[in-house]
């Protein structure tokens, strides 16, 4: 993956919008948090493979870490704290915010076929 270059990510976004997609949204800050303070609180959220319609895409943000934002017809799909991104041999948006240690925090993937498993 590639630091987020602001004008090229969203050139790929858009390259999906109003088009039948679908979408993979991660966060968490996984077992990391309870490993080095039993007191933290593990948070995650997981949702592979929904079918969605955006009309259009943004990014915003600057330095370290940006906000993706997709906007379906009922409501908004965002990730924030994404970092990296890439374009794959299948033609899939890869975004991804790691932290220092290179944890992964945060993903969004856009694909015009299914994710496997």
């Amino acid at each position: 993956m590639e630091p987020i270059e602001i004008n090229q990510l969203q050139e790929h976004i858009d390259s999906f919008a109003n088009k039948e997609v679908y979408v993979h949204l991660e966060t968490t800050n996984g077992a990391y948090a309870s490993h080095f303070n039993q007191d933290a609180y593990n948070v995650g959220a997981f949702i592979r493979n929904a079918k969605v319609t955006y009309q259009r895409g943004k990014v915003v943000g600057a330095g370290a870490t940006y906000r993706v934002g997709l906007k379906l017809n009922i409501g908004w799909i965002y990730a924030e704290g994404v970092n990296q991104f890439e374009v794959d041999e299948q033609n899939r948006l890869l975004m991804a915010g790691h932290d220092r240690e290179g944890r992964l925090m945060v993903a969004l993937q856009i694909s015009e076929s299914p994710f496997q498993y």
